[in-house]
């Protein structure tokens, strides 16, 4: 992540002065050059987005842990006897707010546990979000209501730091400042490797360096050991993006590879028609005009082997059945889902997570894991510990920039034309492959395109003032 400029000086000793080798050495050799000035660029232009995304992300990386403290009254309650039917808690949460749409039921997933009623359309309650009613499965009496949003069930704390880190709460075009940190991370962080195992020095040890030295040295060692987790937050991050994240889902639908749903529809008509969204009471007969009711789904899900945690979905229409779904998103995974007919209490169709595709697999495993929850409190100090070495990388890079200023020369990149000296048939492949992937990854390409528009007008505004001086001395 190293915002290092190109100009060596005399506190950076050591660079081994011999002759590139010939062939393809050489021509890898000549990247160095080309490699640096882009990271010098995207370092001091691209920095400050990362900065905020690894400050924003720490943050969300303890969030998880600090809800648990912050919505205790609401989560928890004194583990009881038996639990009371879910249809029983439902009733109690409707009773107590009776506006809004029931939307979906989360039963107690373990002892201790609320039961969460997800309400939609309540008044006050942002789009989008859902009001959680939790409700003690073992009394029936509310522990309270808080707004939530997400599959993954954020409360308010949660979600306010998540929207924070998507988007810095400036809704769609706020998504930008993200992407455009995940479409560069793993250029700068590549860049970086590059240039620290490029470096031909017999020796990268900190101890005895002062100076920019040490600190170039700190960089490079803090930059190689969380290379992997950069790469792995970049990847992950755009994979849910606006712009990039489009193109990896039609990437994952032109081969097959997208992710399976349920299908809920049920045959219409007959005792089921006109009761789609009734949440009915529990019984296990159907009478003419009745729903089974969600004891009854809950119970065919279970027959199904769906364990808890799960979210029982109403009926959407008419033609619609309930739909249950796994939920836990934590190692190993849950996510099968079935469909249950409101009428008869049928199973009509089963999705099991181990029939995913492999890329709908890898995706639902890498976003889990970039939010933190694929390995619960380790995959969250592991986040942490990532954002806080970006944070320091970030820091140090500025620091290097700092440390080279020798009166006007403070900051100075390579100087200009690097790309003239990488042979032609290294540098037209770079090129196509550096404009297929700009397309595709828009906040990467557009970007790029304007550092090499800056430079250029920053080379004809240095020439012409050259030859004006110049003519001036004539």
């Amino acid at each position: 992540m190293s915002v290092e400029p190109a100009v060596r000086t005399a506190d950076d000793p050591g660079e081994d002065r011999r002759p590139d080798p010939p062939g393809a050495r050489a021509a890898a050799a000549s990247l160095r050059p080309l490699v640096l000035r882009l990271h010098f660029y995207a370092g001091v232009l691209i920095a400050p987005f990362l900065l905020i995304a690894a400050l924003t992300g720490l943050l969300y990386a303890a969030s998880y842990q600090a809800e648990k403290i912050v919505y205790a009254d609401e989560l928890r309650v004194p583990v009881g006897g038996a639990e009371l039917p879910v249809s029983a808690q439902v009733d109690a949460a409707r009773r107590a707010h009776p506006q809004g749409e029931i939307s979906a039921v989360r039963p107690s997933p373990e002892d201790g546990a609320t039961t969460r009623v997800l309400l939609s359309g309540v008044p006050g309650v942002e789009a989008g979000h859902t009001l959680a009613v939790f409700v003690n499965p073992y009394t029936g009496e509310v522990a309270g209501a808080l707004e939530q949003y997400g599959t993954s069930g954020a409360l308010p704390l949660r979600t306010w730091i998540d929207e924070l880190h998507r988007d810095l709460h400036l809704g769609q075009p706020g998504r930008l400042y993200s992407e455009l940190a995940a479409s560069w991370l793993w250029v700068i962080t590549a860049g970086g490797l590059v240039l620290w195992f490029g470096r031909r020095r017999a020796r990268r040890r900190v101890r005895g360096a002062t100076g920019r030295r040490r600190t170039l040295s700190l960089h490079g060692t803090v930059g190689v050991w969380a290379a992997a987790g950069l790469f792995f937050v970049s990847a992950t991050g755009l994979t849910w993006s606006t712009y990039a994240g489009q193109s990896v889902t039609d990437l994952r639908e032109a081969v097959g590879q997208s992710t399976p749903a349920v299908s809920a529809g049920v045959a219409t008509g007959g005792e089921h028609a006109g009761h789609a969204g009734h949440m009915g009471s529990g019984g296990s007969a159907v009478a003419p005009g009745a729903d089974v009711g969600l004891d009854a789904v809950l119970e065919a899900a279970r027959a199904e082997r769906l364990s808890d945690p799960v979210e029982i979905v109403p009926p959407a229409d008419a033609s619609s059945g309930y739909v249950v779904s796994q939920i836990q998103r934590s190692w190993p995974e849950k996510q099968d889902a079935v469909a249950v007919d409101p009428a008869t209490g049928e199973v009509t169709d089963v999705v099991r997570f181990a029939d995913y595709p492999v890329l709908a697999k890898l995706t639902r495993w890498g976003i889990d894991a970039h939010t933190g929850v694929l390995f619960g409190l380790v995959n969250q100090l592991v986040l942490m510990a990532l954002c806080a070495g970006l944070i320091l990388l970030i820091v140090l890079g500025y620091r290097m920039w700092w440390q080279r200023g020798r009166g006007s020369a403070f900051g100075r990149p390579l100087p200009r034309g690097a790309w003239q000296k990488v042979p032609p048939l290294l540098l037209v492949p770079l090129i196509a492959g550096v404009a297929v992937l700009g397309y595709f990854v828009p906040l990467l390409g557009i970007p790029l395109a304007g550092f090499l528009a800056l430079d250029v007008l920053l080379g004809e505004y240095a020439y012409r003032r050259g030859r004006r001086t110049y003519a001036d001395a004539r």
